[in-house]
């Protein structure tokens, strides 16, 4: 019963809004609102509704019913359906007048007595036609009484009853039971085809969304939910969340985008274009992707070089980038408000007779203009990973030349060079570990976790300071090929080289927990996310 009020509740509030922007009737509305309730039992909550809206339910489970009982004189049935109708005062009286008369008949004195005196029909008929109600209370008050005395003129007692069932049948309408249900599971039928809905998920009526994880959730994992496999020769090059949780999309070798139920570890047959075999695509490998704030848009890069941007419910391609880069795309971010997109890539090594030539960058790309709007150029070889600052004033990069670059947003000027080495800024021109992750912690706006091809994982305020450091402790210490924060910030996940998963509290920055994912040997590990 709680789960069908909830139902009720969030479907008048949607069949509301749809009535007024689409013009609806008002009293539709409330009328799906009553049967839900008559049909549940809540009968004090319908006569309230009832007397607030002037609207009546004036419908019957079964039309031919309700007339069979009126022809075969089952009057406590009649009455027990027309107490929620409204029925005009002249059509009452007959009936009353009727249910009265064969009372009578059947010497139920008490009854008839109580039934013509004490009822608001009635009490209509002695004011508006008292020689209807004199004969009543004249039969009434008789030891014994003649069918011709009760119905003069020929008139038959089936006769009437056949008045009666006719004029009543005008006042009703036959509804398909559990209209407010069907047309709520209707509706989340439509969101879930819309990719609004995940089809598994838990889903809040009322609210309209999915149940957003609790805080107390943000706990080490311990078991494997679902494992998605791919054809042979086809793996995935990167894997990603969207920040609502409804989405979990892969790029793969061969130019696959595909959008995943991962808690199944189905494809998402529920969104349309998949379901008709019309998938995402590039026309290189995948590289990397990200989404859009709202999980609205994702964006895609490839190993040639081109970005695209598309509508993640129904597939299609709203923005292309076919120069982006003049290499793979390594990285991609978008600002907060979905109009820039910052990308890295493999550009601007060159080979030249044996000696590296390097001036590699980062772009950030306006989606309504198309064209790239500013460049930062200073890494000395790959740019793996760049991202806006939470506040977008600030962009941070990092690179496989082992610095982490703080550059400001609009000018483009590079504010500050770090190299991290063996916990501890080193001198510049010192070789660091290749960077292969930059990540904004939830808990901290200011504070920015870097992880590289190391034992070790800092964390760094915006202005280049270490804060602390995770360090993995062991007599062989393996090697972080990527991270992950988790959702609020307490945890940050590092993949080991030695195919096992480490994770550090960002509090103590001390190691929690660790475990193995997978056949490391066949499958290493390329990329972490978390939702």
């Amino acid at each position: 019963m709680s789960l069908e009020i909830e139902a009720a509740e969030y479907a008048f509030l949607s069949i509301l809004s749809i009535a007024v922007s689409i013009s609806y009737s008002f009293l539709s509305v409330i009328r799906l609102v009553q049967q839900f309730l008559k049909e549940n039992n809540l009968l004090r909550s319908l006569a309230v509704l009832q007397e607030e809206t002037n609207i009546s339910l004036n419908t019957v489970d079964n039309a031919e019913a309700f007339k069979a009982d009126i022809l075969h004189g089952r009057w406590d049935a009649v009455l027990k359906t027309l107490s929620t109708i409204a029925v005009p005062a002249k059509k009452l009286i007959d009936l009353y007048e009727q249910i009265v008369l064969e009372l009578i008949e059947l010497r139920e004195l008490v009854a008839a007595r109580s039934l013509l005196r004490q009822t608001d029909p009635m009490h209509v008929l002695k004011e508006i036609y008292p020689d209807r109600y004199l004969h009543l209370e004249t039969l009434l008050g008789k030891s014994h009484v003649s069918s011709s005395e009760m119905y003069p003129n020929g008139v038959t007692k089936e006769k009437r009853r056949k008045a009666v069932s006719q004029s009543l049948d005008a006042e009703i309408a036959v509804v398909a039971p559990s209209r407010l249900l069907a047309l709520l599971g209707q509706s989340i039928k439509w969101q879930t085809l819309q990719g609004m809905i995940q089809p598994d998920a838990a889903f809040d009526l009322f609210k309209g969304v999915s149940p957003a994880a609790h805080a107390e959730d943000d706990t080490p994992p311990s078991i494997a939910v679902s494992t998605i496999k791919f054809p042979k020769k086809q793996y995935a090059e990167v894997a990603t969340f969207s920040p609502n949780g409804n989405y979990f999309v892969t790029g793969t070798i061969d130019g696959l985008i595909e959008v995943w139920n991962y808690i199944t570890g189905k494809l998402r047959k529920d969104l349309p274009y998949q379901a008709a075999g019309n998938i995402m695509l590039m026309e290189s490998a995948v590289l990397s992707l990200t989404f859009s704030r709202d999980s609205e848009l994702l964006a895609s890069g490839s190993q040639d070089g081109k970005i695209k941007i598309w509508k993640v419910h129904t597939g299609q391609c709203i923005k292309r980038f076919p120069l982006a880069h003049s290499q793979g795309i390594t990285s991609l971010y978008f600002n907060n408000d979905s109009t820039q997109l910052l990308s890295a890539s493999f550009d601007g090594v060159v080979k030249l007779s044996g000696c590296v030539l390097c001036d590699a960058f980062v772009k950030i790309h306006g989606l309504k203009s198309g064209k790239t709007l500013r460049e930062f150029r200073g890494h000395a070889s790959f740019v793996n990973r760049a991202v806006f600052s939470t506040d977008m004033s600030r962009v941070i990069s990092g690179s496989s030349d082992g610095t982490v670059k703080i550059w400001d947003a609009k000018s483009a000027d590079c504010l500050v060079t770090l190299a991290l080495h063996n916990g501890k800024l080193a001198p510049l021109g010192v070789q660091s570990c290749t960077v292969t992750s930059i990540l904004l912690t939830p808990k901290d706006p200011d504070h920015i976790i870097v992880s590289n091809e190391s034992s070790i994982v800092y964390m760094i305020s915006i202005k280049g300071k270490i804060i602390k450091t995770m360090k993995l402790e062991a007599e062989t210490p393996t090697d972080f090929i990527t991270a992950a924060v988790s959702q609020n910030g307490e945890f940050v996940y590092c993949a080991g080289e030695d195919g096992k998963i480490y994770a550090f509290g960002t509090e103590g920055a001390a190691l929690v927990s660790h475990f193995e994912v997978g056949d490391f040997d066949s499958m290493p590990i390329i990329r972490l996310k978390l939702h």
